[in-house]
């Protein structure tokens, strides 16, 4: 009833059996596709490492490495990293390392934490509060450079709806202190 054998149905003699159907082809394999997000190639905070790093993927260094490193995918450099390196990624290297050394990416995103001595090169900076550059920043690839400093007008500043302009808010704070340093009537 549950699992058991199909009851075979008798086949009338004389009449030939049907062959068994070869057996269906394995399915396909196909290669693993790159993944989007994480790291193919991690180096672990506790580990040094002398040479060159090259990958397709992205690739995580928190240890010590102290060589080349070209990337084709994303690049992170952690806190506890410190490169002695020429680095290169075509998409975002993001730094919150040291780097003793040119950076080369599409975008380079500084963090608070983040430090480089060398050369930087790329087509976005970003930088956090805190963050530390000895060296030249090129911009490439940036509408700017076509325009030349003579170009087309700067756009006007935003202006915020939430924050007061600033003659506003000190007329606001000089009225508050009038008020309340006016003498009082009772006495």
């Amino acid at each position: 009833m549950f699992g058991g054998r199909k009851p075979s149905t008798p086949q009338p003699s004389g009449a030939p059996t049907p062959p068994n159907p070869p057996p269906a082809p394995p399915p396909a394999v196909t290669p693993p596709t790159r993944p989007t997000v994480g790291f193919e190639t991690v180096l672990g905070a506790n580990t040094a490492f002398k040479g060159e790093i090259k990958s397709r993927a992205n690739v995580r260094i928190d240890g010590q490495f102290e060589g080349d490193v070209q990337v084709d995918g994303n690049l992170l450099i952690g806190e506890t990293a410190r490169v002695h390196a020429n680095v290169q990624a075509k998409s975002e290297i993001r730094i919150a390392g040291a780097v003793r050394g040119d950076v080369s990416g599409y975008k380079v995103h500084l963090a608070r934490t983040g430090r480089v001595w060398g050369d930087i090169t790329t087509n976005f900076l970003v930088t956090e509060e805190g963050a530390f550059i000895e060296g030249k920043i090129n911009m490439i690839n940036h509408p700017a450079l076509e325009q030349g400093f003579g170009g087309i007008a700067l756009p006007s500043p935003e202006v915020s709806l939430s924050a007061p302009d600033r003659d506003d808010a000190r007329d606001a704070v000089e009225a508050e202190l009038m008020d309340d340093d006016r003498p009082s009537r009772e006495g």
